[in-house]
C-alpha cells in the first residue's frame, strides 16, 4: 500500500446511540417487568414498527434468522419442501429453511441489483415448492411487481427477507403494505440496532396470531395453566432490546435521508474508477436505505479481491467481501440439502459465483459521512486499485 493513504477517514461509528437510548433502557429497567408478557416496551415497539412499515401488524424475535424460521413454519414449510432462495446471500436465508428440514433452492441474482432473478425463480418452481424468499439486496428491493405476479399464478406465497431493508419502499409503498410476510434483522450492523434481534410484519391477523403462539413455545397470551396450543420455541424480544430499538427506530428516517443523498454522489465517484462497477438500482424502489455501499471489480480473482478488502480497511475504509453464494459453503450441505452438486447449482448461477469472487461492500456508516469524507473513501479505493 503506497504511502501517504489516510489511515483514519473519521468516519461515523457504529452503533450510533445517545440518551434516548439509555432512557430506554432505564425505561425497561424501572417498569420492573423484563419480558415481553408482563412489560411495555416490546408492545409498544411492535406497533410503532409495524405503523412505519406499513403493516396491521409486527412481531419482535430474538433475531432475523428466527424471524424467518418462524415465518416458514406459519407458511407450512417443513420436511420434503422446498424453498426459492437467491445464490447470493448470508447463509440465514438458506438454513431458516433447512432447520426446518425443507431443501433450500439455490437460483441465481440480477446483474445489476443482486436482487433475486424472477425468470429463475420461475424456473424452479415444482410441485414442492411451498415459498419464494425473495432478498433485498443492501436495501435495494427485488423486482416485487413480478414477483408478487409469479407468486399468484404459481400459488406460491412470498416471505420478504428484509434484513437489508428498514424503511425501504417500493413504487412509494412501504416493505408492509406489499401483502407478504417479511423479515427483518436488528443485528449489530445493521440499519438499526440492538446487538442482537429482529421482527416480522404481517399483512394477515391469523398469521400474525399463530406465529405470536409458536413464538412463545405454542402459550396464548394469557395461558395460566400451561394449555400449550402450537409446538413452537422461545423466540420473545426482551424489554431492554425493545428500549434500545424504539430509539433506534426514532432516529432511522434521518439516517436513511443521509445515506440515499451520499450512493449517488460515492456511487458516481466509484463509477470513474477504472475497473469499479457500483451496485445498480431499480428506479420503482422509490426509498432505498443502503444497508451496503456495494460494488464490483469483474475479472479480479477471490484472492486479489480479498487483498484489496484488506488494504482498504488499512486506509480507513469499513470494507468487506461479500457474501459467498450459499452452496460454496459447508453449511448449506450440513442438512437438508439438493440432490445435485455444487458444480450443477454453480452452472445455473453465474453471476452468483462472480459476486462471490469480485463483489465488496462498505458499511453503511460510510454512508453517514460527509460529501468531503465520500470524496476521500473513493481516493483511498483508487489508491488501493492503482498499487
Amino acid at each position: 500500500m503506497s504511502g501517504g493513504l489516510p489511515k483514519n477517514l473519521d468516519l461515523p461509528a457504529w452503533p450510533q446511540f445517545d440518551d434516548a437510548e439509555r432512557n430506554g433502557l432505564l425505561r425497561a429497567l424501572e417498569q420492573g417487568q423484563w419480558w415481553r408478557v408482563t412489560g411495555q416496551e416490546v408492545e409498544g415497539f411492535e406497533r410503532e414498527f409495524a405503523a412505519y412499515h406499513g403493516s396491521p401488524h409486527a412481531l419482535a424475535v430474538t433475531s432475523g434468522t428466527h424471524a424467518l424460521e418462524l415465518a416458514l413454519q406459519i407458511l407450512g414449510v417443513g420436511p420434503g419442501a422446498e424453498v426459492i432462495v437467491p445464490a447470493f446471500t448470508f447463509i440465514s436465508s438458506s438454513q431458516a429453511a433447512q432447520r426446518l428440514g425443507a431443501v433450500a433452492v439455490p437460483v441465481d441474482v440480477d446483474p445489476a441489483t443482486y436482487c433475486i432473478d424472477v425468470a429463475a425463480t420461475e424456473a424452479a418452481i415444482t410441485d414442492r415448492t411451498r415459498v419464494i424468499m425473495p432478498v433485498h439486496m443492501a436495501g435495494q428491493l427485488a423486482d416485487m411487481d413480478a414477483l408478487v405476479r409469479l407468486s399468484t399464478e404459481s400459488g406460491v406465497p412470498l416471505l420478504q427477507d428484509a434484513a437489508h431493508a428498514h424503511g425501504a419502499e417500493w413504487r412509494g409503498r412501504r416493505v408492509g403494505e406489499l401483502g407478504s410476510i417479511a423479515a427483518f434483522s436488528f443485528q449489530n450492523g445493521k440499519l438499526m440496532t440492538a446487538g442482537e434481534g429482529g421482527a416480522l410484519t404481517f399483512p394477515d391477523t391469523a398469521q400474525y396470531e399463530l406465529a405470536y403462539l409458536r413464538h412463545s413455545c405454542g402459550r396464548p397470551r394469557t395461558d395460566r395453566s400451561y394449555l400449550h396450543q402450537t409446538s413452537g420455541s422461545n423466540f420473545r424480544m426482551n424489554e431492554f432490546t425493545a428500549g434500545v430499538l424504539r430509539a433506534q427506530l426514532a432516529r432511522l428516517d434521518s439516517q436513511i435521508d443521509v445515506r440515499e443523498k451520499r450512493w449517488p454522489l460515492l456511487s458516481g465517484l466509484l463509477a470513474r474508477i477504472p475497473g469499479v462497477v457500483p451496485q445498480g438500482s431499480d428506479d420503482r424502489c422509490t426509498r432505498n436505505p443502503h444497508y451496503m455501499a456495494m460494488f464490483r471489480i469483474p475479472g479480479i480473482s477471490e484472492q486479489d479481491r480479498n487483498a484489496v478488502v484488506d488494504r482498504l480497511i488499512a486506509g480507513g475504509v469499513p470494507a468487506f467481501a461479500a457474501f459467498r453464494a450459499i452452496y460454496r459453503t459447508k453449511a448449506f450441505w450440513e442438512m437438508a440439502a439438493p440432490d445435485e452438486p455444487a458444480e450443477a447449482l454453480a452452472a445455473r448461477c453465474p453471476v452468483s459465483e462472480e459476486l462471490s469472487r469480485d463483489c465488496i461492500w462498505l458499511h453503511h456508516r460510510t454512508l453517514l459521512g460527509t460529501e468531503e469524507q465520500m470524496q476521500a473513501v473513493a481516493d483511498v479505493v483508487a489508491e488501493v486499485l492503482a498499487a
